[in-house]
């Protein structure tokens, strides 16, 4: 299967590598020196699918005919990466290009979509576009979709590039996601790293470096209080190590074959003049990967996803302001199809299979069985016995879009969140290569997706794709102390833990297939009559903080401890400030 290289990466493969070119020589030189240092970085089942969003008693529309549409409407080509998060607009085009019958053709669209796995390729096919329109009203557009958790990098660079157009020209994410990845992508370790996060530390993952995979590792390690050394030239014993890999089949394929490399070891930053040889530990990947490391060597289970971090990657889709403002009747008409199709696909096991087989024609790749296969997602055991999840996506329908943009009924902006923390994560990750990026108000417009609500309450009755929660956290995914400031003796928050809180909630919402546990802890001053219930009113604080920011209220659950779990002696002031914190717990 070829490379499904998502937004971060090959934008700034070049300056990536020639930075890391400089770096790696002046490390050999003028030993010992100071490096960048490892940063604090912030039961799984698979379902066969979303379930129905449609009623039992809702219609199938008729399947697309084979012939190619005529309604002289607007051409677009869209340029997509093989993913099965695409399957509404498979469905809704009814081909390769768009047939007699499909929502697209109703709607007046003449799309023609390709696959793309390369994103360099997509960056300079959108600026031609753009260009070629500021020449011609009638160049035929170009939409391109790809990672959600991607996109700060993506855009950033992308509206420097179209910088001297003017701003007409500047590249939007239009309100259209219509899936996400649902399971698919991954991060794989031995199954000790499941059993105590902590058991990472020191070890080596391979992955496409600045992939929205290697994200998912950034993510879980940042839950549970984990470093991660940025470096991938040196070796840091305190710290999860990233092995780049030339693509996602290369990553398993490093632990397949037992692939090592020498490393220079860091210390607090700092080289030590030693070395050592480092091997692959854990993969970042995506489906066929895990496949390859199932049958082929086993071993490793799946540590943290996007079935857990639900709301990662969503399918996100750019063009060219000017153009999505110029043909605003056909972005919102766009909008309508993908929503249709979403609820077609969810709830019609002949509409499904149909998205799969257009996937075969479009990808040039595999068959529909194949296709339908992932889809859905699977469990399987590995060479080893191990049960490995394999696969899993989800389409969209208009509620589900509401919900992504903040535009739901609890009005929670799922992008946003998805959108800062990666955002803030890669600057802080690669500060020289990314010292900013371009703000979310500026990358997404949502005028297009406010109008179709406003204007088609009928495509609102879809059932929103929703995650179950169990009564009480049993199965722990991330485990996190934060030092939140609480009046002395009281449960009131002081004002300035709430951008701490902030960021708790962004990584909540991130993380939304998982529930969220706070619990308080409190030093041994005073009585356990007095602090366990004091850390369960603190912790309760928090918990209507959430609540406030839209959290369901199933979603949460709080405990508290008093002085009876202390993490540190209670014997030193130091030890003291430890121990009163607020734990933050996302399991199942």
């Amino acid at each position: 299967m070829s490379v499904k290289m998502k937004p971060a990466g090959k934008v700034l493969i070049i300056a990536i590598v020639i930075a890391v070119g400089i770096f790696a020589i002046r490390l050999y030189q003028n030993r010992p020196k100071q490096v960048v240092s490892s940063l604090e970085v912030g039961k799984i089942a698979l379902p066969d699918a979303p379930e129905a969003s449609l009623a039992s008693n809702a219609k199938m529309l008729a399947l697309p005919s084979s012939d190619l549409a005529v309604n002289g409407g607007t051409q677009i080509t869209w340029e997509r990466m093989a993913w099965n998060a695409q399957f509404s607009g498979m469905y809704a085009n009814g081909g390769v290009r768009t047939t007699k019958g499909s929502l697209f053709d109703i709607a007046k669209l003449d799309v023609t979509t390709i696959r793309q796995d390369d994103c360099g390729k997509q960056t300079a096919d959108l600026v031609k576009f753009a260009q070629d329109y500021k020449q011609n009203p009638n160049a035929t557009a170009v939409l391109i979709t790809l990672m959600g958790d991607g996109m700060p990098a993506f855009m950033t660079s992308l509206a420097k590039e179209l910088e001297p157009l003017g701003p007409e020209f500047q590249p939007i994410i239009l309100p259209v996601a219509s899936g996400k990845s649902y399971g698919e992508d991954k991060i794989m370790g031995p199954v000790s790293w499941k059993q105590d996060p902590k058991n990472a530390v020191g070890k080596c993952v391979a992955g496409v470096l600045r992939d929205g995979d290697v994200n998912i590792l950034l993510k879980w390690a940042g839950d549970n209080g984990i470093k991660v050394n940025p470096d991938e030239t040196t070796y840091d014993a305190n710290a999860v190590n990233l092995i780049a890999a030339a693509d996602f089949l290369d990553a398993p394929n490093k632990y397949i074959t037992g692939y090592s490399e020498k490393r220079k070891i860091v210390v607090n930053g700092k080289t030590t003049g030693k070395d050592t040889t480092v091997g692959v530990d854990g993969v970042a990947t995506w489906t066929p990967g895990d496949v390859n490391v199932a049958t082929k060597k086993g071993g490793l289970v799946s540590i943290a996803s996007t079935r857990q971090y639900s709301s990662q990657m969503s399918a996100q889709t750019i063009t060219i302001k000017k153009w999505a403002y110029d043909h605003r009747t056909d972005v919102e008409n766009l909008i309508i199809a993908l929503a249709e199709a979403g609820d077609q696909v969810r709830s019609f096991k002949e509409a499904k299979e149909f998205a799969a087989k257009v996937s075969t024609d479009v990808y040039k790749e595999q068959h529909a069985e194949y296709w339908l296969k992932y889809y859905n997602g699977i469990e399987e055991n590995d060479i080893q016995g191990l049960k490995v999840q394999l696969g899993g996506s989800a389409v969209f329908n208009l509620a589900d879009m509401a919900n992504t943009y903040g535009l739901g009924t609890d009005k929670i902006d799922r992008y946003k969140a998805v959108y800062n923390t990666f955002g803030n994560l890669m600057v802080k990750m690669y500060p020289a290569l990314m010292p900013t990026f371009l703000p979310y108000e500026k990358a997404v417009d949502k005028s297009f997706l406010n109008s179709v609500i406003s204007n088609h309450p009928e495509l609102m009755e879809g059932k929103a794709i929703e995650s179950k929660y169990a009564n009480e956290i049993t199965s722990e995914v991330s485990k996190k102390s934060y030092s939140i400031e609480f009046e002395t003796g009281a449960s009131t928050i002081k004002s300035s833990s709430f951008k701490l809180l902030d960021e708790i909630f962004e990584s909540a919402i991130v993380a939304e297939g998982l529930k969220v546990g706070i619990y308080g802890h409190t030093d041994n001053v005073g009585s356990d009559e007095k602090n366990i219930p004091l850390s369960e009113q603190r912790a309760n604080a928090v918990k209507n903080y959430m609540l406030k920011k839209g959290i369901k209220e199933s979603r949460i659950e709080t405990k508290g401890y008093g002085s009876t779990k202390p993490i540190a002696s209670n014997d030193t002031q130091e030890g003291k400030s430890k121990n009163r914190r607020v734990e933050i717990v996302l399991g199942q």
